[in-house]
């Protein structure tokens, strides 16, 4: 049934012939490991004979390159000149849009104006004028009437003021005017109301200058 003829039982290798192949396979590649595969892969030459075959230098070369890949930066090749500097390409400057002289800056300090208003209120009435200002804005004031007198108050509101909030920066009765500095303590609406309790029509003329939004009649 079988072409090939086995062999012979005397033909087979012995025990002790089988030991000298494994012996004789080690040292070859022992010898082969030293000679040539550290001296390539790794640069390591203990007995000279990789370097003169020219395999030392490849190994070192490869752990080069692999030592500058771990430091996160590949090393020039071996004879290569120093790396040259990149040469960032100049960028032209671009213009920056003026900023309006009137418009308010994000800080929230607005600008710089000054108004004059004026209203007359007979017996009994009021009127109330109010200005939109930043904390801790400052506006100049003066207001006076024609030798009139009136009663004051000079007060003001925060945004969305809870119920019954009052915050005044002065009242008087019987005058006939007022000028000083007023500094908002808060963002909000910041002004003077009078009522003429005279008996004779009374006109009221309010001056202001400083840091401030608007002015408006809110009575």
């Amino acid at each position: 049934m079988y072409n090939t003829d086995l062999p012979d039982r005397a033909e087979l290798p012995g025990a002790a012939r089988l030991v000298r192949s494994t012996i004789v396979a080690a040292l070859v590649a022992a010898a082969l490991l030293v000679t040539a595969i550290l001296p390539a892969e790794f640069g390591i030459d203990p007995t000279g004979i990789g370097r003169a075959l020219g395999l030392a230098q490849m190994g070192e070369i490869k752990a080069s390159l692999a030592a500058s890949t771990h430091a996160g930066e590949v090393a020039p090749p071996t004879g290569a000149g120093p790396a040259k500097p990149a040469v960032e390409e100049p960028v032209a400057a671009q213009p920056v849009a003026a900023r309006p002289p009137s418009a308010t800056s994000t800080t929230g300090a607005a600008t710089q104006r000054q108004d004059t208003v004026s209203v007359t209120l007979k017996h009994g009435q009021a009127a109330e004028f109010k200005l939109a200002m930043r904390k801790d804005a400052g506006v100049h004031y003066e207001w006076s009437t024609a030798g009139v007198p009136v009663n004051y108050d000079a007060h003001g509101d925060p945004v969305d003021a809870p119920k019954d909030f009052y915050h005044g920066y002065g009242k008087g009765r019987n005058r006939t005017g007022d000028s000083g500095t007023l500094k908002a303590a808060f963002d909000g609406k910041h002004g003077w109301f009078w009522r003429n309790r005279s008996g004779a029509d009374a006109t009221i003329t309010l001056r202001t200058r400083g840091e401030y939004e608007k002015i408006e009649r809110v009575l």
